[in-house]
């Protein structure tokens, strides 16, 4: 299976860990996510996490191409707990240490009441595999977050977990990864 995965583009809140909270997208956002596929393709299934900000353009887009598209509730954003809708700058006011050290290795640190990096894991690579046993041998474009995408990018790239929030994603990033059995690749 290719799978090419699509950051959202910028929302309307701003920056900050935006996690869970569905915010929509801005005019740019808009403008990102349609240059970065105005190349791609051709995509034989469309899939979305459900949260509005990526929701909302893959349904624009599988009007588009007339492709239905399939929400995954497994590929949305890591939950940041009581960080969510906070800035770094926020956050490091308070909370510097917590901050600094799960930045340092995010599976050894969870924000408080967030979701521990290990699980976000778990449920992303669990909806990645039922999505290459559904599609096995075609091209998807999967409608994604950062967070996401520098989880699948860090082990294709067979980074140690100590890494996982150095890798970047930008807004309206698109990047395409091969599923060979077990195996994740990046196509450059």
């Amino acid at each position: 299976m290719i799978l090419d995965l699509l950051r959202h583009g910028e929302t309307e809140q701003g920056g900050g860990l935006r996690g869970s909270l569905d915010d929509a997208l801005t005019d740019n956002g808009w403008a990102q996510m349609r240059e970065a596929v105005g190349e791609g393709g051709p995509w034989q299934v469309l899939v979305s996490s459900p949260l509005q900000r990526c929701a909302r353009f893959a349904d624009e887009l599988g009007v588009r191409l007339g492709l239905p598209v399939q929400r995954e509730a497994d590929l949305q954003e890591l939950h940041f707990g009581e960080w969510e809708g906070r800035s770094a700058l926020q956050i490091m006011q308070t909370q510097a240490d917590e901050l600094g050290r799960f930045w340092a290795d995010p599976y050894a640190y969870t924000p408080p009441g967030g979701e521990p990096v290990s699980a976000f894991e778990q449920r992303v690579l669990a909806g990645i595999e039922r999505l290459r046993s559904l599609h096995a041998g075609k091209r998807v474009l999967l409608v994604t977050h950062g967070g996401v995408m520098r989880l699948l990018l860090a082990r294709a790239r067979g980074l140690p977990r100590e890494q996982l929030l150095q890798v970047e994603v930008g807004h309206g990033a698109l990047v395409q990864l091969e599923l060979t059995g077990e195996r994740l690749r990046e196509e450059v």
